[in-house]
């Protein structure tokens, strides 16, 4: 059937053609540096970075844009309260993004470009806007006439009467329309400036996209995407300033990604619930985290609490067990070939699920029966001596791990990553692998007296602390709760 995706402009899922049939270029707003990111610029960011490496997993060239906002009144502020520059602001925050994006295990972007280096194609549009009367210079600024677009809030849906009806023009804006937004800036008093036809200022925020999406993409791309907090104003400004400069469609597919909400209130710094990115990875792992965000389909609201991701934890663990149980049951054993019946079942189901609008949580799913058939086929009497199976499972786990490489996931050595989390959690549950090796050699010693009342007790005592037993025949090993 192929790829099909939710288009916020038409209201539904449309079949993905792109402009040049093999190729696709895709922009993604990117963050405005002047803090650390949050976990709503995680969602974001791992959303993305799952449909572009899906586009190039399913054969697409595609050049992937994402920018950063590196001038803002914002950036301008902070770097006032700090007494440094907005440009060393901006580097700092810069840095501490892609410091972020790396340890979540994003791949970077064909390009990054700021906003600040292209301040002659910003200067470039607003002239055509002026010219064609789309927008007209006021006192220094530069305002886009909204009532000359036709089309403006085609993608938002919103009602321009009613939105016009609480407009209200700010304290030194001289607009026409209390609705028209500002393409240019005039220069203030200790802020940055570059020089322009109607005097020194800088960009608003809106138009430093339509720049640099249509230098690096062409007047006219495929995919245009960002959080749903972005549709209005930023995205329906993009539209206006962009095909009202060029002429031609902006953007054939919008494609936004939902809320974050944390303990199913919206996260805010008011009510004490707003979590950066680094605060988070103090307590989970990357790939929990890219875990728990893309075990939810991307346009649906996702909850952030303590009980989801240590559910996503318990989710990635299954696999990573998994994944040491087969490579410790086919250790050592020679095969030609491997049967490719089973993994291509699950390679099948799993490109079902992203085709329909990238549906990651679907996918996953389908990652996981790959999953219990390998433990179903290990478990199998004599397994080792029965060649077809041990093909069989190291061809869903060969396709398991390929697969997760589209969604960055299962990075890591199964024995290496488990043994990581078990620490963390140790360390959260405040007991020591030491304190539970003495438990469990107590236990075994009570036992070994018949006293199997006392062992019981102490199997009990590690549960009700968050660690289960595990009897097998080579002895009692144990694991997180």
């Amino acid at each position: 059937m192929g790829l099909r995706v939710y288009n916020t402009m038409s209201g539904k899922k449309e079949e993905f053609q792109p402009r040049v049939p093999g190729k696709v270029g895709m922009y993604v707003c990117g963050v405005t540096v002047y803090d650390y990111c949050h976990i709503g610029h995680a969602r974001a960011n791992i959303v993305f970075d799952v449909i572009y490496r899906y586009l190039q997993f399913s054969g697409y060239e595609t050049t992937y844009v994402r920018n950063y906002t590196d001038v803002d009144d914002k950036i301008i502020n902070r770097a006032n309260e700090r007494g440094i520059s907005s440009k060393e602001l901006a580097e700092e925050f810069i840095t501490a993004f892609d410091e972020d994006m790396d340890a979540l295990g994003l791949v970077r972007p064909t390009h990054e470009p700021r906003a600040t280096e292209y301040i002659d194609k910003i200067v470039e549009i607003c002239q055509i806007l002026i010219d064609k009367g789309f927008a007209y210079a006021s006192s220094g600024d530069v305002y886009y006439r909204v009532d000359k677009f036709d089309n403006y809030l085609q993608l938002s849906k919103r009602n321009m009467e009613e939105m016009q009806a609480g407009a209200r023009i700010a304290p030194g804006e001289q607009k026409e329309n209390p609705m028209d937004f500002a393409l240019w800036k005039g220069a203030k008093p200790g802020e940055p400036s570059w020089e322009s036809p109607w005097g020194d200022g800088r960009p608003g925020w809106h138009i430093e996209c339509s720049a640099m999406s249509s230098s690096l993409l062409g007047d006219s791309f495929d995919i245009h995407g960002g959080g749903r907090d972005l549709i209005f104003p930023h995205h329906e400004n993009e539209i206006a300033q962009s095909e009202g400069a060029s002429g031609k469609p902006f953007v054939k597919y919008w494609l936004h990604n939902g809320f974050v909400n944390v303990d199913q209130e919206k996260m805010s710094k008011s009510l004490g619930n707003f979590f950066t990115i680094r605060d988070i990875l103090n307590t989970y792992d990357a790939e929990v985290i890219r875990f728990f965000i893309l075990s939810a389909q991307y346009r649906s609201p996702i909850d952030f609490s303590d009980q989801n991701l240590a559910e996503a934890q318990s989710g990635l663990r299954r696999f990573y067990e998994a994944f040491e149980s087969a490579e410790a049951a086919t250790e050592g054993i020679d095969l030609r070939d491997l049967d490719r019946e089973e993994g291509a079942k699950v390679e099948a189901k799993f490109h079902e699920a992203m085709d329909d609008d990238f549906n990651t949580a679907l996918a996953i799913a389908h990652l996981f029966d790959g999953v219990r058939t390998m433990n179903r086929l290990v478990a199998i009497k004599k397994f080792r001596k029965k060649t077809e199976l041990v093909a069989q499972v190291r061809d869903l786990h060969a396709t398991i791990l390929r697969l997760g490489e589209v969604l960055g996931l299962y990075r890591s050595q199964p024995t290496e990553w488990l043994e990581k989390v078990k620490l963390a959690g140790l360390k959260k549950l405040e007991i020591t692998g030491e304190e539970i090796v003495d438990l469990i050699e107590q236990r075994l010693q009570a036992r070994s007296g018949k006293d199997f009342a006392r062992g019981d007790e102490i199997r009990g005592e590690l549960e009700a602390r968050g660690i289960l037993l595990l009897d097998t025949r080579e002895g009692t090993n144990w694991r997180l709760k």
